[in-house]
């Protein structure tokens, strides 16, 4: 009995993407003016990153 294995680039993409979000997030983080402004950008660095991290495992798995 064979199996079949399907590999795709998605994982590269998602990896990159958010990973670019990530990095923006993290940008806000140390430029922002204000104490919320920079809770925003951890937020946003924080959930991109997470992302990147499942995205890449779900599409490489």
């Amino acid at each position: 009995m064979e199996g079949q294995a399907v590999y795709s680039d998605k994982g590269i993409g998602f990896a990159m993407l958010f990973s670019l979000l990530a990095i923006g997030g993290a940008a806000v983080l140390l430029v922002a003016p204000g104490q919320v402004t920079k809770a925003w950008g951890f937020a946003l660095a924080m959930v991109a990153a997470s992302i990147a991290v499942v995205g890449t495992q779900a599409y490489w798995g």
